[in-house]
């Protein structure tokens, strides 16, 4: 079998392929928090109109967002999570999770996120079956696509 020419199949890859356009993670963000008139959308995330319409009709297209009329004359959108948009919520806890602690070394934080159990939400990645957080000593990568392992192609005879 001969190297693969192409990059690592990859689902992180994937999956940037859809959120991963500057501003897309912001609109996921401000729809997520309920903000999901086009104008709040422009006053929140801060881009460009034609930049935003591009990244809301891609967001669409994937099945992140709904795209609903609210006006017909002039007619307007509000825009929401789908559940596959949902599911990313977690991933922007993260991202604010690790901006928090990293970029702005907790002071000064612009938002905080409560849990329905009334405290602060610091999210944790955690073990489906055992419930234990993880941490990148525990992980062992397993590539599933043939002509790949954990180092890139696999050597070909």
């Amino acid at each position: 079998m001969a190297a693969p020419k192409d990059p690592r199949p990859c689902s992180i890859a994937d999956t940037l392929a859809v959120v991963g356009e500057k501003y897309s993670l912001l609109v996921l963000r401000e729809v997520c928090l309920g903000n999901g008139r086009f104008d709040q959308l422009v006053r929140n995330i801060g881009a460009p109109r034609d930049i935003l319409a591009a990244r809301l009709r891609r967001l669409v297209e994937a099945g992140v967002l709904t795209k609903r009329a609210y006006s017909e004359h002039p007619q307007r959108f509000d825009y929401r999570p789908t559940a596959a948009g949902l599911e990313l919520e977690p991933v922007l806890m993260a991202l604010k999770e690790w901006g928090d602690r990293h970029l702005r070394h907790n002071t000064d934080l612009p938002m905080a996120m409560e849990h329905s159990c009334g405290h602060e939400l610091v999210p944790v990645v955690t073990c489906r079956a055992c419930g234990s957080p993880v941490h990148h000593d525990d992980l062992t990568a397993h590539p599933q696509t043939p002509g790949w392992t954990v180092r890139g192609p696999a050597a070909t005879s």
